[in-house]
């Protein structure tokens, strides 16, 4: 088999898992989307999680052209992304008890306020305990994990239930559990993850409702423009400035 029929192959694999999403995740997109409108419109400030690769998807939607100025990175040091030595300690640190606590503890996330969790298995210490800790002190959780792990493998936390069961509005990425879509009977693995393209489509996709969701009530959406267009650094700074109590990348 040629390497261009097996990237055909991702392609398809990718392609198909969007359209599951769209069509079966269409409402939690409806809802996660008037959420984060809500608290906009509220006052409220928003954050985006993710430990590991499904950091990627919660920085996708950081500071980011055609995106709401307002989403900030709750960064945990040592899981953002594999630029930790060893990368393993970053998959350890998620399976640290207490630690979600100590980054909402210290961080400015508060009661009002909307959090974006990423978790593709939604197992680990990490990801439960923040979305648990966050609701606590009053804020509402929009969880994006592969709902097949709670039924395929068992929870790291201590109370045994997974991201899932602490959130506001769950989306639902469809990845199968080791998130690799293709095999080879030459292969000794499977191969080819696709979480990432999922899992970044279906935040773009809450965003685009949140800026819709916005606009229906009257309310200018903060959005983001490119840099690289005339008038884009004009536009951002008016935004930043108008909304700078409730933007932290850029302290």
């Amino acid at each position: 088999m040629s390497d261009r029929r097996l990237g055909g192959q991702f392609f398809d694999a990718a392609i198909g898992l969007l359209q599951r999403v769209r069509d079966e995740e269409a409402e939690a997109v409806e809802a996660a989307g008037k959420l984060l409108a809500d608290t906009v419109a509220d006052g409220g400030r928003l954050f985006a999680f993710g430990a590991g690769h499904s950091s990627l998807a919660a920085q996708d939607v950081v500071y980011r052209a055609g995106g709401l100025a307002l989403m900030n990175l709750l960064a945990v040091p040592g899981v953002v992304g594999v630029d930790v030595t060893p990368a393993t300690l970053g998959s350890a640190l998620e399976r640290v008890d207490g630690l979600a606590g100590a980054v909402l503890d210290t961080s400015p996330i508060g009661a009002g306020d909307a959090l974006v969790i990423v978790s593709l298995s939604g197992r680990n210490a990490l990801p439960v305990e923040m979305a648990l800790n966050a609701r606590a002190l009053g804020v509402r959780v929009i969880g994006v994990t592969s709902v097949a792990y709670a039924t395929e493998t068992k929870s790291r936390h201590a109370s045994g239930t997974f991201l899932k069961d602490h959130c506001d509005v769950v989306l639902d990425s469809k990845i199968a559990v080791g998130d690799a879509e293709l095999a080879l009977d030459s292969v000794p693995a499977p191969f080819a993850p696709a979480s990432t393209v999922v899992t970044a489509a279906l935040l773009q996709a809450v965003m685009a409702t949140a800026a819709g969701s916005l606009a229906e009530r009257g309310v200018e959406p903060p959005l983001l423009r490119s840099g690289n267009v005339d008038g884009g650094h004009e536009w951002n700074g008016r935004i930043m400035d108008e909304y700078r109590e409730r933007i932290f990348y850029r302290h």
